[in-house]
């Protein structure tokens, strides 16, 4: 192991990120369980990215066969791009066009430009708390790597809500609060010439811990973001594909209309496919303002892939069992002593642990637990800006079985907890 990570620093430069103090080396994947080098098995409880489940036979024959038959970019014609954007649009309320592209991170700049495109101005807006890519545009957006020289004029962060500490001083007057915070972010925007172009959100704060908030929670912002002539983004790279177990997408029952979506990892179930869906007003003016072309997106095993993945959530009826493990899940966790004060939320197959004490986040037990529960065979992972947030987001077949699983190793691990 020592020799892989010092050839790997080597082959890749200092500080490339791995989870865990000790890294895994992950060699085989099936269903909700991985396999490391020396063949020991650990139960997934953290990757969104094989959304069906890890190297799903049906989605990897499908990439197989297409790969045997033809790879191309998009600039001759080919049926699969299109069967799979009229599929996949249509899951969305009015018409909608798309742009296939790579990443999450790649959709969420075009983003950007769309809303640039429609208004002509530059400025954008996000959560203090929140990630949405790496390009230079979007990670202007995140907090936890801060752009050198520090945050563009056209840019603002606004307070993210939460469960504990709610925006306005209760959970009643965050939703107006957060509303709030966006209206003093356009009018600043707009005072230093920057111009308001859009916010990029995450319908369910999934980076800033999942916050408990009522479905109604986006309406006065949205209102403020339309009245002042912006675009609203709404990523759904983590909370799309039926992942909340309420319909496909969850801006869709959060009562917003969103002008652009992003979606990205689980689109491919491990092959890299992302797209930008878009009004259609929308998108004309994105393709009279740029000329854009990405040479893989859209490509014939990508369209394949990300077919079978939408064949598979139909299929295997995935969205309506992400909502009855959601309250099962719930369930179990609230039946553990976390040694700790812990807040407990979920949204389908997506769960959060938010661990205090005294009323202060508690960053050190978390950091514990994921260690101790990665060496006891399963993976999870820490989230909001304290890092005091267990992540709890696993491929969505995850059934009865890997529960019992996780609950035993959970009880065993905090049982081992320092106090």
């Amino acid at each position: 192991m020592n020799e892989l990570v010092e050839r790997r620093a080597r082959a890749l430069g200092p500080n490339v990120p791995t989870f865990y103090r000790d890294p895994v080396e992950i060699v085989r994947g099936e269903g909700c369980w991985l396999w490391d080098a020396s063949g020991n098995r650990y139960l997934d409880c953290y990757n969104n990215v094989p959304h069906v489940g890890h190297c799903h036979p049906y989605v990897v024959e499908a990439i197989a066969n297409q790969a045997a038959t033809l790879n191309t970019h998009t600039r001759y014609l080919h049926r699969g791009i299109v069967d799979y954007v009229d599929r996949l649009t249509a899951t969305f309320d009015g018409p909608h066009q798309a742009i296939m592209v790579c990443s999450g991170s790649e959709a969420n700049d075009i983003a950007l430009r769309m809303a640039q495109a429609v208004t002509g101005k530059r400025g954008f807006i996000a959560t203090d708390a929140t990630y949405h890519g790496n390009t230079t545009a979007v990670s202007q957006l995140s907090r936890r790597r801060p752009p050198i020289g520090g945050y563009p004029d056209h840019v603002r962060l606004v307070p993210a809500p939460t469960t504990l500490t709610p925006l306005g001083g209760s959970m009643a007057a965050q939703g107006e609060a957060f509303a709030e915070g966006v209206r003093q972010a356009i009018q600043e925007l707009e005072e230093n010439e920057s111009g308001f172009a859009g916010i990029m959100l995450c319908p369910i704060f999934a980076n800033e811990g999942l916050p408990d908030l009522p479905d109604d929670f986006l309406m006065p912002m949205a209102r403020v973001v339309t009245e002042a002539g912006g675009l609203l983004i709404a990523d759904e790279v983590q909370p799309g594909f039926g992942r909340t177990g309420r319909g496909m997408w969850s801006h869709s029952w959060l009562g917003i209309t969103p002008d652009v979506i992003t979606l990205g990892k689980p689109m491919g179930n491990g092959h890299p496919v992302a797209a930008c869906v878009a009004r259609p007003g929308v998108m004309t003016a994105f393709r009279e303002a740029f000329g854009y072309f990405n040479t893989f997106g859209g490509n014939p095993v990508s369209m394949a892939a990300a077919s079978a993945v939408m064949d598979v959530i139909e299929d295997e009826d995935l969205i309506n069992h992400a909502s009855r493990m959601s309250a099962k899940v719930l369930d179990m966790l609230g039946g553990l002593d976390f040694r700790a004060e812990a807040h407990i939320r979920g949204r389908g197959q997506f769960y959060a642990v938010e661990l205090t004490r005294d009323g202060l986040p508690a960053p050190e037990l978390g950091a514990w637990l994921i260690e101790g529960l990665k060496d006891r065979g399963v993976l999870m992972g820490v989230i909001g800006p304290h890092r005091n947030i267990l992540k709890f987001r696993p491929p969505m077949p995850f059934c009865e079985d890997h529960l019992d699983h996780l609950a035993t190793i959970l009880e065993q691990a905090l049982k081992t907890c320092p106090t």
